[in-house]
């Protein structure tokens, strides 16, 4: 699973915990993927091409479709064309999923757990993500640790780690995306943070709690832990 986070117009790829959806018969090795913040969710990627010959569908043409760079810089004018396009997104074939789930109630908490770049997260992502499951539960997330693949709905939260995203020395680094159709908690009010993802530093056990009352629940960034954010057309947010 893939997670496309943007920050200062950059893709970061990330890998994740999350259980891969459940395969169909007759099929081989497939990826499944988050994609912010278009807040989508693809289920089932082809990892070899040879696996869907039918479509010629595989993981390349996701990264064609999604994580390419819609435009070069100047260093690339020298290029041949037919270089630059290859090097370049090609939106058309994004028509080649279909099965792509539009998120719109679920929050997903995600947290860096990279153990090999850094210690510090390899040791405290686990706890945060138990303690940020254990809080979310306690709130009405009934879901949030059941196998059942639920992928969009106001009573789930998907909570997994990823792998590098940087400043180590921050851990716990958490970042927490709020779907664009999330309400603020007991109203009929949009969530001040709908669409957007908040990039959390330094949080600890302790303040799992808070981060989900105040940003999950009511829609405040907590500024002490605040690293950065991005909306949903891929614009830096900053207090």
């Amino acid at each position: 699973m893939t997670d496309s986070f943007k920050p200062f117009n950059n893709i970061l790829v990330s890998n994740s915990s999350f259980p891969a959806a459940p395969a169909s018969e007759g099929t081989l090795s497939s990826a499944s993927a988050f994609l912010f913040p278009s807040f989508k969710y693809f289920p089932s990627i082809p990892v070899n091409v040879a696996e869907s010959p039918e479509t010629e569908t595989d993981l390349s043409t996701f990264v064609r479709a999604f994580l390419l760079p819609q435009k070069l810089s100047a260093m690339a004018d020298s290029l041949p064309e037919f270089r630059r396009a290859e090097l370049t997104r090609n939106p058309e074939l994004a028509s080649e999923f279909s099965g792509a789930v539009d998120l719109q109630k679920s929050p997903v908490v995600l947290i860096c757990g990279h153990g090999g770049r850094d210690m510090r997260c390899g040791i405290m992502a686990p706890i945060l993500q138990e303690e940020f499951r254990r809080v979310l539960l306690t709130k009405g997330f009934t879901s949030v640790t059941s196998d059942s693949h639920v992928i969009d709905s106001p009573e789930h939260a998907h909570i997994g780690l990823i792998s590098h995203i940087g400043g180590h020395k921050y851990a716990g680094n958490v970042i927490v995306y709020i779907p664009p159709g999330m309400l603020l908690e007991g109203s009929s009010m949009p969530h001040p943070l709908a669409g957007m993802g908040i990039w959390y530093g330094r949080i600890e056990p302790k303040h799992a709690q808070g981060v989900v009352e105040e940003t999950i629940l009511g829609g405040k960034v907590v500024g002490d832990h605040f690293r950065g954010g991005i909306d949903r057309n891929g614009s830096i947010l900053r207090l």
